[in-house]
């Protein structure tokens, strides 16, 4: 439940939120974003942030949002627009950003990673090159682009996508559908990936399976890759992604196909892998983040998700590789991306036609 108290020493408002372990203070960092989608963190503290309508915007620390960039792509928007962003690991020396989009095409629409490098005054992304594109062309004008962004520790790139309202595709190792693609930054594909050297399959897929992904996370003490996607009706679910392993749609699923018809459950087909958590009815969740920071103490080693249609924030406790306990902590708006700072900070992006940027920490 949050209570208005008080307003800060910046000017902005603040709310406590009562949760299961520690009293959070919220506080509004900036407003009056158009459906905000991804958040990266600049080494001076600012923030590049996305805007589903195919903005991207500097935040101060103090909550001033800039005019959009310019030198990014256009977007097709639907479910697509402008999705993630990322900085390159070697962000300090070659300023590169890269963004996953709904990428309009001649005879269609398909979601497509890119990269390019932040000018000196952050007003422009420059030469801006796409390094991935989704194939075949997506028949749905509208749905299920994806899209996260996540680098590993040896420097490979991950991007998520969805099946684009084909299901079929997800099982189809020649389209990118419905897949986990592993890259190098530059675009060329890793000579270990598990389909890298097999006929009729695209050499990129690192997982398949998969209905419309957007929470990526690295473990941040096993290094394996956590993945969330949104199931048909109910089903969401939370996996564990093995290279080269099928995680099942549209074989099976916790949950039923949008039109009423029952799906075939996990446990009979035992030769596909099984998510380590499922919803029914579904909390509809977003971005992921492990917290391993000190400003929410109580929170630590927590999974956090971020609710759409739930309108929360979802914490998950763990126990190695299973789910041992879950609060949804009610926000009253759809959140798209939850993030940790750098201040150790977490912070939420609201998902609505004037989106906020709300940061978290613990009550002192």
């Amino acid at each position: 439940m949050l209570a208005l108290i008080s307003v800060a020493a910046t000017g902005k408002p603040q709310q406590c939120l009562k949760t299961e372990k520690t009293d959070i203070i919220v506080e509004t960092l900036a407003g009056g974003l158009d459906h905000p989608w991804g958040l990266a963190f600049l080494p001076d503290g600012r923030l590049l942030v996305s805007e589903r309508a195919g903005h991207l915007r500097v935040v101060s620390a103090e909550g001033e949002v800039s005019r959009p960039l310019d030198g990014t792509p256009s977007v097709h928007i639907a479910e697509g627009g402008l999705l993630d962003v990322a900085l390159d690991p070697g962000f300090a020396e070659n300023r590169l950003v890269y963004l996953t989009y709904g990428e309009p095409r001649e005879d269609g629409a398909a979601t497509a990673a890119g990269r390019g490098r932040l000018n000196p005054a952050s007003t422009a992304l420059e030469n801006f090159q796409v390094i991935f594109r989704q194939q075949p062309v997506g028949t749905s004008d509208y749905h299920h682009f994806g899209s996260r962004l996540v680098f590993t520790s040896d420097g490979k790139l991950f991007i998520s996508t969805g099946d684009r309202f084909n299901s079929d595709l997800s099982q189809d190792l020649s389209a990118d559908m419905g897949k986990i693609i592993r890259i190098n930054p530059d675009g060329l594909v890793p000579f270990d990936n598990p389909f890298a050297n097999r006929q009729g399959a695209r050499p990129e897929i690192w997982s398949y399976g998969h209905r419309n992904i957007q929470g990526l996370a690295i473990h941040p003490d096993t290094g394996a890759l956590w993945e969330g996607e949104f199931g048909p009706t109910g089903g969401d679910e939370i996996n564990i992604i093995e290279p080269g392993h099928n995680y099942g749609w549209p074989l099976v699923s916790w949950g039923e196909h949008v039109d009423g018809r029952s799906i075939p459950k996990p446990p009979t087909r035992p030769d596909l892998a099984d998510a380590i958590q499922h919803w029914t009815p579904s909390i509809s969740f977003s971005g992921m983040t492990f917290y391993t920071g000190k400003a929410i103490p109580a929170w630590r080693g927590n999974l956090l998700l971020a609710g759409l249609a739930s309108q929360a924030l979802i914490r998950l406790t763990l126990n190695g590789s299973r789910v041992s306990g879950e609060e949804r902590i009610p926000m009253g708006e759809r959140i798209r991306h939850v993030v940790q700072g750098p201040d150790d900070s977490v912070y939420l992006l609201t998902d609505e036609d004037h989106g906020r940027i709300l940061r978290l920490t613990s009550e002192r």
